[in-house]
């Protein structure tokens, strides 16, 4: 039988004697199969996510704990594989005992014709399992396909084939105001769509061809035979148009099982939103601003952002009360564009539009205000006869993540907004109480004392953040953060305590800390890449490298699997310390990487003079990059520096799919962000 034919096993053992016993013996029978050897248990792990086995034999040794030990990193890792216990002596109590473990049974090398009799009744029921799961998964596409038919007549669909659109039903040609498919067919994709959303697309399309575009909905504004626009979000899929793969793009009808699809919801939404902008009316606004503070965030800032066009009365009076709401609709379509699908939307008055975002960082929310006062800039708006443009102004209104206060941070944003229009207009304006000296110091010695005490208790803990690869495979790359616990257990943010750490002179604690526990955790899981942070003041310690040595011993980890980042501001302000610790720990092993990477005065000359092996594109250049040329072709040239000198690209704090499909375009290798996943605690081994 072919080697490509042969079932593959893996067998955990520490003598590759049992190996060739067990092989030897299948085949003597007319069963092929291909022994992977696993020698440590600790390897096992790693073995069941990258072999797609059909079957795990483990010998163990009397000791009922060393059963316990394998099913434990069996269920851990999600492996749905047979499992054998093989032993020297083997009765009925101890094939009970195993059973009983989850294994499914008992054999022996001394017993050749049981161990020949039990593999080939595992390995059947193991085909007919795959093959039932292979029907199960041929039905539910089917199923799938037929429900897309029947909603055929609703959802609007086209086949995109190199970037032409080479067929479109009835719904998408209705849509664009086509009377036949002839007029559309043959003619380029990109013509039907807003040119800001060109990158974005072609982003998608070729992920999609290339089977890496899974469940992410695509925003963009579709433009209409009769020269109109509409915001729409479109589904996209692989398939064979003609024998040939194409791109499936579909603006989905509403589902019945969706929300707002019953009738009491539609009113509800109906009753709620307001019918101009499709922000929430003002009391309704209140009402769901209360519920969402009340929530704690997870992590990040979360602020409350007004925004209203400049010389709004004057507006108002050019172009008459009956184009006004026109233009209110228009200026609230710009922020509807580059605003996250989870943010609160709200209108207060004529025209000021209100909004809760929660960011990674607090100039998330600043660099995305920034850029939607350039955007309204440089809109025309067409009113009937009439074409106007405005400037606009937004206030920032911080929200205290340990006592969100709805009212007094609504006030914060609206008075924010007023002033920095009374400044000239064309502006940001932020409003932040926080920054009493007196508070500060007093806060900080009750802060110390209590870091402090975090640290004697070992009471931090590691979260990690998947970093996913836009090239497809899983590298199990995962980015570290912090967070400590206090004397209620309640979860603490780094917002909330590292300022104070940083003030007095406790980030080489917190850093050490993180390091050791991080350690421990890649000794223990099969991590490939671990990226942690390091503090201003661990980048000028200069006892750090010998520390590390000493860690490393202890651990025993390969260095490589642990990348040492710090930010780009660091670097360029400690350009000499952080070239002497880069230069180190790449001596030492480790990998060294530069986060917040593209908003200092010349990243370029970073990158040339350090030894780097990543480089993570600030979050802030991701804010409105799905639909903002100049920010892509700033994320272009920063990506293309990289690669002159082979340094991998990560993409920090993507949000949503369109700016995943423009990284994609731009050469971006990875992301990472809440769109991605949220951080997740850390469990040790």
């Amino acid at each position: 039988m072919a080697e490509s034919s042969a079932v593959p096993m893996i067998v955990l053992t520490r003598h590759q004697d049992n190996v060739e016993a067990i092989n030897s013996t299948l085949r003597n029978a007319g069963v092929a199969v291909r022994c992977n050897w696993i020698k440590e248990l600790t390897d096992l792990g790693e073995a069941l996510q990258q072999i797609n086995a059909h079957m795990l034999v483990a010998f163990v040794g009397p000791d009922p704990a060393d059963m316990i030990k394998v099913m434990t990193v069996v269920k851990q890792y999600g492996a749905d594989v047979p499992v054998l216990f093989a032993r020297d002596q083997v009765d009925e109590e101890i094939m009970a005992n195993a059973m009983a473990q989850g294994a499914r049974d008992v054999i022996s090398l001394m017993n050749p014709n049981r161990l020949r009799a039990v593999v080939a009744r595992e390995l059947e029921a193991s085909r007919q399992a795959r093959a039932l799961n292979s029907t199960i998964s041929s039905a539910h596409e089917y199923r799938e396909q037929l429900k897309s038919f029947m909603a055929g007549s609703a959802d609007a669909i086209a086949h995109v084939q190199e970037g032409i659109i080479v067929d479109a039903n009835p719904a998408w040609l209705d849509l664009y105001g086509y009377s036949d498919a002839e007029a559309l067919t043959g003619t380029p994709l990109m013509d039907a769509f807003d040119p800001e959303a060109h990158a974005a697309l072609k982003g998608a399309l070729v992920a999609c061809l290339q089977g890496k575009w899974s469940n992410h909905t695509l925003k963009a504004n579709a433009l209409l035979n009769d020269g109109s626009s509409v915001l729409l979000e479109m589904e996209l899929s692989r398939v064979e148009f003609d024998g040939e793969p194409a791109v499936r793009l579909c603006f989905a009808a509403r589902k019945r099982s969706e929300p707002g699809s019953d009738l009491n919801e539609q009113l509800t939404e109906a009753l709620e939103r307001d019918a101009s902008t499709g922000a929430l009316q003002r009391r309704f606004f209140i009402e769901h601003l209360k519920r969402a503070l009340a929530q704690p965030i997870k992590a990040g800032v979360r602020e409350l952002v007004a925004v209203q066009p400049d010389k709004l009365e004057a507006i108002a009076e050019d172009i008459g009360p009956l184009a006004f709401e026109d233009f209110i609709a228009q200026f609230a379509g710009l922020i509807g564009e580059t605003r996250q699908p989870t943010d609160l939307f709200g209108r207060f008055g004529d025209g000021t539009l209100v909004l809760l975002m929660e960011r990674g960082t607090a100039r998330d929310i600043e660099v995305w205000a920034t850029n939607l006062i350039r955007k309204v800039g440089t809109q025309v708006f067409r009113l009937g006869e009439k074409q106007i443009s405005c400037a606009c102004s937004v206030g920032v209104g911080l929200v205290d993540p340990r006592s969100p206060d709805p009212g007094s941070a609504l006030l914060d944003a609206l008075s924010a907004r007023r002033a920095a229009e009374n400044s000239g207009g064309g502006r940001v304006n932020i409003v932040d109480h926080r920054d009493e000296d007196t508070k500060r110091e007093a806060a900080d010695e009750v802060w110390v004392k209590r870091i402090r005490a975090a640290l004697m208790e070992n009471r931090f803990r590691l979260m990690q953040q998947p970093v996913a690869s836009l090239l497809g495979e899983d590298k199990g790359m995962f980015d570290v953060l912090v967070r400590m616990v206090d004397e209620q257990g309640q979860e603490l943010l780094p917002a909330e305590f590292m300022s104070a750490a940083e003030r007095n002179d406790l980030m080489k604690n917190i850093d050490r800390w993180v390091i050791g526990a991080s350690m421990t955790f890649i000794a223990s899981r099969p991590v490939k890449q671990l990226f942690v942070r390091l503090s201003k003041d661990s980048v000028r310690d200069k006892s750090l490298l010998t520390w590390l040595a000493n860690q490393l011993k202890a651990s025993r980890i390969e260095p490589s699997r642990l990348a040492f980042q710090i930010s780009e501001q660091i670097a360029s302000e400690y350009l000499a310390d952080t070239t002497e610790l880069a230069n180190g720990l790449r001596k030492a092993g480790f990998r060294f990487a530069l986060e917040h990477f593209g908003t200092g005065r010349d990243p370029q000359r970073l990158i040339a003079h350090l030894p780097i092996d990543y480089v993570k594109v600030d979050g802030t250049l991701m804010q409105g990059l799905a639909v903002d040329q100049a920010l892509q072709a700033r994320v272009r040239e920063l990506v293309d520096q990289a690669k002159e000198r082979n340094i991998a690209t990560i993409a920090e704090r993507v949000e949503d799919a369109n700016t995943m499909a423009v990284l994609w375009q731009l050469g971006i290798e990875f992301i990472q962000g809440y769109f991605v996943n949220e951080p997740e605690q850390v469990v040790m081994g």
